[in-house]
């Protein structure tokens, strides 16, 4: 066997995969002709409405605020987990925080503390806590080990990390957490469309009266807080940030819960029925079974089903629209258009798309790929365009330029990269194809969400596991085609992007 796998060998066997799933997708139209709706909808957002400005500035405000408050407690953790992160303890309960998606969080964290603002930061908080921990970690160990190796052997970790490491890597980490905070503004807006008072709920209110002109005024408000957040989020400026974020979510009222609530919810809800009542395992692994059969299968396939196609998906939109974002190749004008596209469908959350996917086409998988897709094939696609406007200085001035430069300079340069970043992207892909299962589609949220309404918490732990244990499985496939691709440019830390983009891998 050879050591190094091919890259274009890895292409045919994923497009072979998806192409062998493609007949069992549910790719249909809900029974209905979407086009007049698709017309209503391009009509209102023609004509954004921001009559409802106070409304508006309030769920902007509370998006903001979820967001930096929930970064700021997992970057705290993260910080303090990561010079210890060599530890099996400590790794494995980063794993485990950062396998669950922010969404399946905020679904538990309501189930145990009630429907407010400690839910709905502590469900971005959590799982970015894992995260963190992984990328300062890898951040300590890539810095230059001279200044640690400078320090007496009996140094604590601790130590070294505070004198020696954080001074050289406190750019990259800076760098890094305005990266997460956009991610976080992100799942900030989506966790609204389970009723926290973000702009995700007044997205679905203003979907659900078929005012799409205040829905277009949303879009635009979010996108453009989005685009901005260099401009508004300084360094300097972060203590002033969180502490306004902190004050304006206490001021956030939530229905009370009853006391003990969070004691039943650990010591009963989360323990498997069948224990509860005293049926031994006997009764588990009945129920274990008749849980497999109508729930765990069903939804494995359809998220690994969602999850090929879109990945597919997403490498023909990266890979045949990074070159919009080129001069070169598209031309100034074409390029500003391309970037503005670029920019618009990454900076939605595949969540969001995939809800004003569902409106036109209705309930099916069809919604989730495309939103899946679309967002994820920007942001790869972004990243190359930026790559391609980095390495056109180092090419010979009689270069070709529009198709041809993309045909036979950049994309044969920038392949094994382009392939690099779709495989970085693969173990998201599966958590979000997951997620989608809440907006009614057959994945495994939707057994998930299904469980939660019926208080079935002891269910909803189950199939959380499940995907968990998917994610681990996907990232260590991952993990293991690229070291054997052996692609240019990526190191054995797998760092594959730009040196500005580089923490984007983890997103």
């Amino acid at each position: 066997m050879r050591d190094r796998l091919s890259p274009y060998a890895v292409v045919v066997i994923f497009v072979a995969i998806a192409g062998l799933m493609l007949p069992f997708a549910d790719l249909g139209i809900a029974g209905h002709d979407p086009w007049p709706l698709l017309g209503r909808m391009l009509a209102g957002f023609a004509r954004p409405d921001f009559s409802a400005v106070e409304t508006l500035a309030h769920a902007l405000a509370l998006t903001v605020a979820f967001a930096v408050a929930g970064v700021s407690i997992g970057a705290a953790a993260g910080l303090l987990m990561a010079p210890l992160y060599d530890r099996r303890p400590v790794r494995a309960l980063c794993i485990a925080l950062r396998s669950i998606h922010e969404i399946f969080w905020a679904l538990l964290l309501i189930q145990a503390i009630g429907i407010g603002a400690p839910a709905g930061v502590l469900a971005l908080a959590l799982p970015y806590a894992g995260i963190f921990a992984k990328v300062f970690a890898e951040q300590i160990e890539e810095a230059d080990p001279r200044p640690r190796n400078a320090l007496p052997p009996r140094t604590d970790a601790v130590s070294r990390f505070v004198w020696a490491s954080l001074p050289m890597i406190r750019a990259p980490m800076l760098a890094y957490t305005l990266y997460r905070l956009e991610c976080g503004m992100r799942a900030s807006a989506v966790i609204g469309f389970i009723g926290l008072p973000t702009l995700g709920f007044q997205l679905d209110s203003f979907f659900r009266k078929g005012d799409y002109g205040a829905a277009s005024a949303i879009l635009i408000c979010y996108i453009l807080l989005i685009a901005t957040i260099r401009l508004w989020m300084r360094p300097r400026l972060a203590p002033f940030w969180i502490i306004a974020a902190f004050s304006l979510l206490a001021t956030v009222n939530a229905p009370p819960m009853g006391t003990g609530a969070l004691w039943r919810f650990l010591s009963e809800d989360i323990i498997p029925a069948p224990l509860r009542d005293g049926q031994g395992l006997t009764g588990l692994f009945d129920w274990l079974r008749e849980m497999t059969l109508a729930q765990i299968l069903p939804g494995i396939w359809n998220t690994v089903v969602a999850t090929q196609v879109a990945l597919v998906l997403t490498g023909l939109v990266a890979f045949f629209g990074f070159g919009l974002g080129v001069a070169a190749v598209s031309g100034q004008i074409g390029r500003l258009l391309g970037h503005l596209l670029l920019v618009t469908l990454r900076s939605l959350p595949e969540y969001m798309l995939a809800y004003l996917f569902l409106q036109i086409f209705g309930p099916s998988l069809l919604p989730a790929i495309l939103a899946l897709g679309l967002h994820n094939g920007a942001i790869i696609g972004h990243l190359l365009g930026r790559e391609a406007d980095a390495i056109l200085p180092e090419m010979r001035p009689d270069a070709p330029r529009g198709l041809s430069l993309w045909a036979w300079e950049l994309a044969p340069r920038l392949f094994g990269r382009f392939l690099a970043l779709c495989l970085y992207r693969w173990e998201i892909i599966l958590r979000e194809s997951a997620v989608m299962g809440i907006l009614g589609i057959a994945t495994l949220g939707f057994f998930i969400d299904s469980a939660l309404a019926e208080l079935r918490v002891d269910r909803a732990v189950i199939l959380l596991a499940v995907i968990a244990l998917l994610s681990a499985t996907i990232d260590a496939i991952s993990l293991r085609l690229r070291r054997r691709m052996k692609v240019q440019g990526v190191a054995e830390t797998d760092c594959a992007l730009l040196p500005v983009e580089r923490a984007t891998q983890h997103a």
